[in-house]
Formats: structure tokens, sequence, C-alpha cells
């Protein structure tokens, strides 16, 4: 029996190269939405951990704490801050979110036949579409850290 919270997985095509293709669209599609729910829940996380330990520092202050304490503290909101920029957790979220509703939005356009799946040669152009995609996102992120390691005197 389906599980009415499950949203339904729409049928696979029939013959073997549409199969493929198919499979190809659905192992991306859910790869691209699990890394973005991780990045996301990654992102959140260490910001709202920022947040609160931050506003622990001037608590901290003002409650004559030791000074090892409070510097403590507000080092683990750096090395947090850190984290954020070396791993690039909020822009691989919005990334990966793009690929994965660009992804949906061909599976849906192909299984309702329209847009560029009207043709006989329907599963060729999904191939190439699926692929164009998954090879944009890969060009945005190699970009991405290639500009990341790029030392500040060379990006100005």
């Amino acid at each position: 029996m389906d599980n009415p919270d499950q949203p339904a997985t729409p049928a696979e095509p029939a013959s073997s190269a549409a199969t493929t293709t198919w499979d190809r669209l659905e192992d991306e599609l859910a790869w691209y939405d699990a890394k973005s729910r991780e990045c996301q829940s990654l992102f959140k996380r260490c910001k709202l951990l920022q947040i609160v330990i931050a506003a622990a520092v001037p608590v901290l202050a003002a409650l004559s704490q030791p000074a090892a304490v409070t510097a403590s503290f507000a080092a683990v909101v750096v090395v947090l801050e850190g984290a954020q920029q070396l791993y690039q957790w909020q822009t691989n979220w919005m990334l990966y979110r793009a690929t994965a509703e660009a992804l949906k939005h061909e599976r849906y356009l192909y299984l309702a036949q329209a847009g560029p799946y009207t043709g006989a040669d329907r599963q060729r152009v999904l191939a190439e579409r699926v692929e164009g995609l998954v090879s944009q996102e890969h060009a945005k992120w190699t970009e991405a850290r290639s500009h990341d390691s790029q030392p500040a005197a060379e990006t100005s």
C-alpha cells in the first residue's frame, strides 16, 4: 500500500534506452535534492550556533567571567564562520536546490510530453538536457572553487 505522505514517483519509461535515461534523471534528482537538504541543514545549524555563542560573549563579559572564557566563546564564532567559508554550505545549498528544481521541471515536461519532449526523439532530448543541467551545475561549482582558491590580489 502506498504511503500517503510520500509523493508518488512517476512511472518509468518502457524501453531500455529510456529506462537508462530515466534512471539517470532520478538518480541525479535524488542526489541534488539530498545534498541540498544536507547543506541547508549544516548552514542553518552553523549560523544558529554562531548567533547563540556570539550573543553569550557580551553576557559573559558583563558577568565578569574570566577573559579566557569570553575570548574562547568569541573564538568559536570565528571558527564557525571559517568553516562556513571553507565548506560553502549556503552556496552549495542554493546551487544544488536550483539544479534539483530544474531536473524536476524536465521530468514533468517529459512525462507530459510537453515542450521539447513532443517528438519521437524525446529520450535523446531528455538525456541531453539532464546531462546539460548536471554539467552546468558542475561548471558553476568548479568555478566557485577556483575563485575561492585564488589569492586576494589576483581577484581584484
